[in-house]
């Protein structure tokens, strides 16, 4: 079969090569793949700019969907035909203290699909058959394969944040995490602000359409004036910081109000300064979110089965997967939202 690797460290040192289809093994499954979605750490693994373990040569892509075509012995909660999405655990100890509170996506060994263990930019992948989670019926393979993301949303919007209907919301970032963010806020009845740059024009135009009660473009709009109109000079009630971006975190810090919460999803990929201090000044609940557990997934899946987020608006463009050069290039130049892999 065909596979994108990473097949040496140092930037680049990727291309699609034909690689052995896995072999299923005890209490795994193989999964034939319908689509997958390219994730900015993707791009950290082709620059190789991520702090996260990889292993070359391995094959990359952790955001899929696909078919169960083979269950290994001793597995019970699935079967050949079972249409599924994964999660990117593959494997962690079990016996730390964050695995035993079921925070195993911080566990310190944990290795993840697509950087430790062949992932999904291929036309086959297997996975410990504990880690999958079946697509409701109402939901497509393209929508299957943007719940990874949507469930790491879901951690960082349910499990680390709470949103009370009323809450003003402040989505920093209108990318496909920022749109996700933007829909799940809304569903807990809040009013969300979702901000851009210029170059996020048109992803603003799809938030107002995604719900959005105002967008701000801070390339020409002054969104702390407009905060403080909108919230009587309090500020916000939540920041979701999703752009990943030094200003966005600034900004976001400042228009939170007073006992507010500020979680932090976008990645900057290197360190940057804060005003630390007014995080105490203002007793500001300030969080980082990484990744996904059980319970965010459970959330993601009955979110979308029930129609309270649309992830199909979300998915713009799918490429063949002999073209992966130019989907990277159209997602790291910002054009549209999720770009798709197709391996078959």
């Amino acid at each position: 079969m065909k596979g994108l690797v990473k097949y040496a460290a140092e930037p680049g040192n990727m291309e699609v090569r034909e690689v052995a289809e896995p072999v299923v093994k005890p209490d795994f499954v193989k999964i034939e793949v319908m689509s997958s979605g390219i994730c900015g750490s993707d791009l950290h693994i082709l620059h190789s700019d991520i702090a996260i373990p990889v292993r070359p040569p391995v094959i990359t892509g952790h955001e899929f969907s696909g078919v169960v075509v083979e269950v290994g012995d001793g597995v019970s909660n699935c079967k050949v035909g079972d249409r599924i999405s994964s999660e990117t655990a593959y494997g962690y100890c079990g016996t730390c203290e964050n695995c035993k509170n079921g925070r195993y996506n911080l566990c310190d060994h944990r290795l993840t699909l697509g950087y430790w263990f062949n992932g999904a930019f291929a036309e086959y992948t297997m996975v410990p058959a504990d880690r999958i989670h079946k697509l409701a019926d109402n939901v497509s393979f393209k929508e299957g394969a943007l719940l990874e993301p949507l469930a790491c949303v879901c951690h960082a919007t349910i499990d680390l944040a709470r949103i009370k209907a009323g809450d003003i919301v402040l989505v920093s970032g209108p990318g496909a995490i920022g749109l996700m963010t933007l829909q799940v806020a809304k569903a807990h009845g809040a009013t969300v602000i979702v901000s851009g740059t210029d170059i996020d024009v048109e992803r603003l135009g799809i938030a107002q359409k995604l719900g959005a009660d105002l967008v701000v473009n801070v390339s020409r709009e002054k969104l702390l004036d407009l905060v403080g109109d909108l919230t009587d000079g309090r500020g916000v009630d939540v920041v979701f910081e999703c752009s990943g971006s030094a200003p966005g975190t600034r900004t976001g810090l400042e228009a939170v109000k007073k006992y507010g919460q500020f979680v932090q999803i976008g990645l900057a990929g290197k360190p940057f300064e804060v005003d630390f201090p007014r995080i105490c000044y203002k007793e500001i609940k300030v969080t980082g979110s990484l990744g996904s557990i059980w319970s965010s997934w459970d959330s993601a899946i009955r979110l979308v089965s029930t129609g309270k987020v649309n992830l199909k608006a979300l998915a713009t463009h799918e490429f063949k997967l002999e073209d992966w050069e130019e989907a990277f290039r159209t997602f790291e130049e910002k054009k549209g939202l999720k770009i798709l892999i197709k391996t078959h």
